[in-house]
């Protein structure tokens, strides 16, 4: 049997909280903004790792930070402002511990007045023409910027980045309608004028949309905001759920939810259709379609539907999602203008592209392909569908396909549930250590495998690029311990070699009438590999190397602010993998085939070029430079066409029980379908295919001459 990990880790997390950090008592007279205060930073002073001390230098910190966050463009405060917060940026550190929380009302009070106040500037730049003949400029790198020193310089700011945008639209316009022109001789253009009107009218419904939802955000969600500014002083993945954000990390950690099944966003007043969940009820039902506005919502146990125009977009979902089995009925308005009832029983939906999918192909042999994109378990019912189980699954399917080597995917894989990775390994070794988990008091243990079982002992490749986090580092530097897999990616993954819990903050305030307080996820340990090094910063470093879109952008841990660092403990004790033949000859091959790809070459070019561009920061606001420069960039982007038109000679298949899902599910099949012929063009996965190929066939020639031998 294996370990239920997931009761192992609530005992550590329950371990973490134990003794005096449960016996805190708190004011329930207080406000419930300081006496969330002051529960955090208890918590965070008992629970996190490496707990900060909250002294002048952390203030200086949070206070940079959460202006910044506040107003990141430098369009809304005043010099005036700045220098009346300034008295606050060594004292927010006697807020935190006198429970105060005079900056943030202070703060919050100037960011309402100031957003009312610009609200009418847009109406006003964007009613009149602007020229782009002038020779001006604009400066986009925010964080050199000073703070305008009146009203009248920070209209023109709004002056300026709102010319930008509307230059931008008219490029475009004016590129359409070159186009429409050669396409159709007959076609008669729109002239400059219209266009720039046009383009202005786009930027002025950007901007009513952006205020109209800034109307819904409400003081706890600016609150929300400074909150987090404290806590990720003390690392890049300690993070404040508000009720409503906890909510949302459920579902995206479970990959499920209970409603109807559709995506919904707000324009202006309306809730909007925008897409339909494929399996879900209102894809079953067939009435609801995207682009459908809704304007009413009533339970069935209520006589009155309750009018949701106007209502914000998080207020509308709640009253449209429920238990499954409960009945909802939509007031909705058709693309077509009419208006219909339609009633929908709510059930469990499951975000598809969430979950594990497979894939076969043939080339001189039978390989798999399985796309993880998160390690998703259910954190309130372990009997729910995980990623270990879904894998197993997919597995167990493509073997019956007579597989000789598989890959797992894990590019752009953000992580998830530590269990489900101990079970994953467990899929590909006999038992043994997988990771280890040092606390901050200094405890190891030592996570294992308990299963010799091995589902897959045959050849086994894992891509990874530097967006592959956590969980999915875990994963690959077991398998690499162990000489189980070969490591195809980045020159290392993300670099996230941390441990969070997520503690309910309610179990402080179980006879407090101040509602719901949320929860904090704090971290609490850090992982390290098998054989002693932390996945912390440096990641995983791939067996073999390939370039990508990412290599010369800064996304890794290490390049965000507050990260912990770097170090190593003894290694565990383990038997590595000794299934292969000509592992290492493998490898070379492979290094030889990605040195001499001419597409990697291309995509390495690219990567570089992109890096060069993303250091522009300032444009010109003159059409002719503007046109030209984009011109130039485009003339540069040619070179680059061919990556996208990359064909490989692979052809992708569907398994057989999902290929009876078709007939039921066309979406499904058109997902697919789009997936498959993703594949087919991906050099990556083309690799991971031929080294699947080299090492199935060493070990046929190992078998051979044992058989001669014999």
């Amino acid at each position: 049997m294996k370990r239920n990990y997931k009761v192992f880790l609530l005992g550590l997390l329950l371990a973490v909280a134990s003794c005096s950090f449960t016996t805190k008592e708190f004011d329930e007279n207080s406000d419930k903004d300081e006496v969330l205060i002051e529960l955090i930073s208890f918590v965070l002073s008992k629970g996190h790792y490496d707990p900060k001390d909250i002294n002048d230098n952390f203030s200086e910190e949070v206070y940079k930070d959460y202006l910044n966050r506040l107003d990141p463009r430098k369009r809304y405060f005043l010099q005036d402002d700045i220098d009346v917060f300034e008295n606050y940026e060594d004292k927010i550190d006697d807020q935190i511990n006198a429970h105060k929380i005079d900056f943030f009302n202070l703060t919050y009070a100037k960011i309402q007045q100031r957003l009312e106040e610009t609200k009418a500037y847009y109406p006003e730049i964007l009613s009149k023409p602007f020229s782009f003949e002038e020779d001006e400029e604009i400066d986009m790198d925010f964080d050199n910027l000073d703070y305008a020193a009146s009203k009248s310089e920070l209209k023109d700011r709004w002056r300026k980045q709102l010319k930008f945008s509307v230059l931008g639209n008219y490029y475009d316009l004016k590129e359409e309608e070159k186009a429409k022109a050669e396409d159709d001789e007959n076609y008669q253009p729109k002239s400059d004028a219209e266009l720039e009107k046009e383009a202005r009218e786009a930027v002025e419904s950007s901007l009513d949309e952006f205020y109209d939802l800034n109307d819904d955000f409400e003081r706890k969600d600016w609150f929300t905001i400074y909150i987090n500014s404290i806590v990720e002083e003390f690392d890049p993945h300690t993070f404040y759920f508000a009720p409503r954000d906890k909510e949302q990390f459920d579902i995206q950690m479970s990959g499920s939810l209970e409603g109807i099944g559709a995506r919904l966003q707000k324009k202006m007043d309306n809730i909007k259709i925008v897409e339909i969940i494929s399996g879900g009820p209102a894809w079953r039902n067939e009435e609801l379609e995207v682009g459908d506005l809704i304007q009413k919502v009533k339970q069935e146990d209520e006589e009155e539907p309750v009018n949701i125009i106007g209502m914000p977009l998080d207020d509308a979902v709640d009253l449209i999602k429920g238990p499954k089995g409960t009945k909802v009925t939509l007031t909705v308005k058709k693309v077509d203008g009419t208006i219909e009832d339609i009633t929908i029983e709510r059930d469990v939906v499951e975000i598809e592209e969430t979950y594990a999918k497979s894939a076969m192909v043939n080339k001189d042999g039978n390989y798999g392909l399985i796309n993880l994109p998160r390690f998703y378990f259910d954190m309130d019912d372990a009997k729910n569908r995980t990623a270990a189980s879904d894998i197993k699954k997919e597995i167990i399917e493509l073997k019956k396909q007579d597989m000789d080597g598989l890959v797992i995917d894990l590019r752009n894989n953000g992580g998830g549930s530590l269990s489900t990775v101990i079970d994953i390994a467990g899929l590909f070794i006999e038992e043994g250590p997988v990771v280890q988990v040092m606390s901050g008091n200094g405890e190891r243990e030592v996570l294992k495998d308990r299963d010799d079982d091995i589902l897959w002992d045959g050849p086994l490749v894992i891509l990874v690029n530097e967006l592959s986090a956590s969980a999915s580092e875990i994963l690959a530097a077991a398998m690499q311990d162990y000489g189980r897999a070969i490591i195809i990616g980045s020159k290392q993954t993300y670099g996230k070699g941390t441990v969070q819990n997520v503690i309910d903050l309610n179990r402080w305030m179980k006879n407090s009438d101040m509602g719901d307080m949320g929860a904090l996820k704090v971290t609490t340990q850090k992982f390290y590999r098998v054989n002693g090094g932390s996945t912390q910063l440096e990641g995983v470093k791939s067996d073999v190397v390939v370039p990508d879109r990412y290599s010369y952008i800064d996304l890794g841990e290490k390049d965000m602010e507050n990260p912990l660092p770097w170090d190593q403990i003894e290694p565990a004790t383990y038997t590595k993998w000794d299934g292969y033949a000509d592992f290492d000859k493998t490898l070379e091959k492979s290094k030889k085939r990605m040195a001499e790809s001419k597409q990697l070459q291309l995509i390495d070019e690219s990567a570089k070029w992109i890096s060069e561009q993303r250091e522009e920061d300032v444009y010109s606001l003159k059409y002719t430079v503007y046109a030209a420069e984009i011109a130039k960039n485009e003339e540069k982007a040619k070179r680059f066409d061919s990556i996208t038109n990359y064909k490989t000679d692979l052809t992708f298949v569907s398994l057989p029980y999902e290929q009876k899902m078709f007939e039921q599910d066309t979406t499904l099949q058109e997902k697919r379908t789009r997936w498959h012929k993703s594949l087919s063009k991906d050099v990556y996965v083309e690799e991971a295919v031929n080294v699947l190929k080299d090492l199935k066939e060493s070990k046929e020639r190992e078998m051979k001459l044992a058989n001669i031998k014999n």
